[in-house]
Order: structure tokens, then sequence, then C-alpha cells
């Protein structure tokens, strides 16, 4: 009996501590939070507002073309107006925000900064460097540049909006230039004096972004100019 005690105590002493214990299992490695986007895309309304009408007295010379926009002005100068408060500044915003302008303009990860006050008309074309104050190694600027409605006796009433899209290399300091503009027709808009403007207001804000996909399929297709 004393030889069986014995002989399991220097079994114990000889079997190693580490087939005693279990390991103790590894730790899960820690997440490692995505890189933020190194890339900004930052966004400017327009200030300029256009409304057109011309009739079948274009077709009759300069006389005839003055007398047809003599005949509109009064209304254009409405539609402008209905325009601008449908589709001012804040509610272009609203109308891009809605959109994902990243993937629809192809560009790679970025940060959008939307500016509520619209540039300069003057200044657009002139100043190259950047209109925002930002150090980012990546940086685009989408700048709508005018608003239009047009209707012609012929063609009926649209919508064109013009864009401008500015791409900064990290090694340039004069941008890669790219103008464009988006058309589509108006069935509501303008509505008769006395009614209800929700449906109209809604159209402009539709057609609107319907335009800016559109003026996103134009880039894409362009090589654009720096600083031109």
């Amino acid at each position: 009996m004393k030889s069986r005690v014995a002989l399991a105590s220097l079994c114990a002493l000889a079997t190693p501590a580490f087939a005693q214990e279990a390991p103790a299992p590894a730790a899960a490695p820690a997440a490692v939070p995505a890189p933020a986007a190194q890339c900004e895309l930052h966004v400017w309304p327009a200030q300029k507002f256009q409304a057109t009408t011309t009739g079948w007295g274009m077709g009759f010379g300069m006389i005839g073309a003055a007398l047809d926009s003599a005949g509109h002005a009064k209304g254009d100068k409405a539609r402008r107006s209905e325009m601008a408060s449908a589709l001012d500044s804040d509610g272009q915003i609203r109308a891009l925000q809605q959109m994902d302008l990243v993937k629809v303009l192809d560009l790679p990860p970025s940060r959008i900064v939307m500016h509520a006050e619209a540039l300069d008309p003057k200044t657009v074309n002139k100043v190259l460097s950047r209109r925002a104050e930002s150090s980012a190694p990546c940086y685009n600027e989408l700048i709508v540049t005018s608003v239009a409605y047009q209707k012609a006796a012929m063609w009926g009433r649209s919508l064109r909006t013009s864009f401008m899209l500015r791409e900064f290399g990290s090694n340039s300091a004069a941008p890669l230039i790219k103008k464009t503009v988006g058309g589509n027709g108006l069935k509501i808009f303008p509505v008769k004096d006395g009614e209800d403007t929700s449906a109209a207001d809604a159209e402009l804000v539709s057609v609107f972004q319907k335009n800016f996909v559109e003026a996103a399929a134009n880039f894409a297709r362009q090589k654009g100019a720096n600083g031109q």
C-alpha cells in the first residue's frame, strides 16, 4: 500500500505544470476603427434665378422677339420669384442633402460640407483657389451656378440647372473644372394666380434633383480643364 502511494506522489511531481492547468483563452483583438474620410466635398447653392418665356413672335425677327419678350416680362418676373421661393438656398441644400452626392458624382468617401450662403456669381469663374478654409488633402467643390425656367412655344416648359464641379488635386493649386447643365420638363409649374403652389413647389425640387443626376452623368464624360 505504501509503495502505491509513493508511486502516485512521484507521478505528480513528474507531471509538468502546464499539463495540470488549462491555459487561459487569448484575448480577442481590439476592434480597429475605420479611418476617417480624408476627402471633403463642399457644396454651394445658386443665387441666380432666370425665367424666360418665348412665343411664336421669336420667329418674326428682332422686332417680333422684342415684342414677345416684353409681353412675357411681367409673368417671367413672377415665375422667378416663385422659383426663388421653392428653390432658395435652403431649398437647394435640402434637395441635395436627400441625395447620395458622393456616390452620384463617383467621388472617394468624403465628408460633405454644405454652405448655406451662395457664392457671388461674379467670382465663381474668377477665383481658382479653394472657396472654403480647408486643408484636407483631398478636396472637391460642387457649385450650383444658376436655376432657370424656360418655356418655348414649340418645346414646352422645363427647368434647367447649371452646375460646376471643381476637383483639387493634392499636387495642384489650380482645380480641374467641369461645367454642365441638367434639364428636364415641367408639368405643373407654374400654377395660375390664386392656386395652391404645394404640388408645383414639390415638382421644382424633384426636377432640380433629376437635373443634378443628369449633370453628374455629364461630368463623368468630361475631362475638364485646369483653371479654366
